[in-house]
């Protein structure tokens, strides 16, 4: 969901008679009260509080404390089948531009050692929202604008509101079993973990959830992580929620991977004598949906510089959103072209990607492929 955190430049604000302080990038040492639409400030001088009224005109104030913040006015109100009013959240990393003081992100999956946080909520009855903790990944080590992967961590859904996509089965992390969600919002893709029940807080290694998405195919260890944030999207309601405490840490020390190159290697055949793929083809359907991840392997001799996989998908899927590569459809005839850091494959390498799409009927998986014009064996 596209949450933008902008800088405006104001010093108070006139609500109901009587000024109301505007922290915009400041330190909050007392409480700070913040109703400017993209309002933010500093707590702790290592995390960013940001009020982020972005799906609603209507006025939104949070109290920010020395330790997280408290939603006290909230006039929106959106349908329950549509997006938030807003995302007031405290974050560790890069938003927008925004990043908090002395942070060392982005930094690249394969150089973290170790990432941990801890969340506390205080939670209200009557209000529609979620309570999200959201990590956010780019190909690139990108501070502005909007990343590629979000993951979400839905830890309280209140009312009749769902994560992006479909869901796509569960999953057992940090102790905890999570029912996962997948799709696109057409700005980035979405991974959700849906907890069955409230859950009020959480102390929790963010690798494990990162380590799952890349597991699914949706990400690789070249990937960035650029921000990790905790707070609330409410549709309806929501005075009263709180988070009242976040703490998060990320290490590097890991082992660095190669940058994606800035331009996408040319696709072209590989060259010739002792060349061959494989593909191995993962499918999770369910009653109108489906998801597949699909893993091409170079079993030759000769190194790959750029690949496009042709196939036919069985009649009654259509393809909506995929990751990881270039994908279209016409008609049955699928083409999947690499992306800008997964065009290389030396021999016995391998690359992944995967999509979602609609099913009408029964489901069944395609049965041959080609890459770059030579016929490839299921693995």
């Amino acid at each position: 969901m596209k949450r933008p955190l902008r800088a405006i430049a104001a010093a108070g604000l006139l609500a109901a008679g009587s000024l109301v302080a505007v922290a915009l990038g400041g330190t909050a040492s007392a409480d700070t009260q913040i109703c400017e639409q993209f309002g933010s400030t500093v707590i702790q001088n290592r995390y960013v509080v940001q009020n982020n009224r972005w799906g609603t005109t209507a006025q939104q104030c949070i109290n920010v404390t020395s330790t997280g913040f408290e939603i006290t006015t909230q006039n929106g109100s959106n349908p329950t089948n549509g997006a938030p009013t807003a995302y007031p959240s405290v974050f560790f990393g890069c938003h927008y531009t925004n990043c908090s003081p002395g942070t060392n992100l982005p930094i690249q999956v394969s150089q973290i050692s170790s990432a941990t946080s801890s969340i506390t909520y205080r939670y209200v009855s009557g209000a529609v929202y979620n309570a999200s903790y959201d990590i956010w990944l780019d190909p690139t080590p990108k501070k502005d604008g909007v990343n590629q992967m979000e993951i979400m961590i839905w830890l309280n859904r209140q009312g009749s509101i769902q994560p992006i996509g479909s869901p796509v089965g569960t999953t057992t992390l940090v102790g905890r079993t999570w029912e996962v969600w997948r799709g696109s919002n057409g700005s980035n893709n979405v991974i959700s973990y849906v907890a069955p029940s409230p859950v009020s807080s959480l102390n929790f290694s963010v690798l494990d959830f990162i380590n799952d998405v890349k597991n699914r195919g949706a990400i690789t260890s070249s990937w960035y992580l650029t921000s990790i944030q905790a707070g609330f999207e409410p549709w309806q309601g929501g005075v009263g929620l709180a988070v009242t405490s976040f703490s998060a840490a990320v290490n590097g020390g890991g082992n660095p991977t190669t940058p994606p190159p800035t331009t996408p290697p040319p696709t072209t055949p590989p060259p010739t004598g002792g060349s061959g793929c494989a593909v191995k083809y993962t499918p999770n359907a369910w009653n109108n949906g489906f998801t597949a991840d699909v893993q091409i392997t170079n079993t030759g001799s000769s190194t790959i510089n750029g690949w496009t996989l042709v196939y036919n998908l069985p009649a009654g899927q259509q393809i909506t959103s995929s990751w990881n590569a270039t994908v279209s459809q016409s008609g049955s005839a699928v083409t999947a072209r690499n992306v800008s850091w997964n065009g290389t494959l030396a021999p016995g390498g391998t690359a992944s990607f995967g999509y979602q799409g609609t099913l009408s009927g029964a489901y069944s998986s395609p049965t041959s492929f080609a890459l770059n014009g030579q016929t490839c064996s299921r693995s």
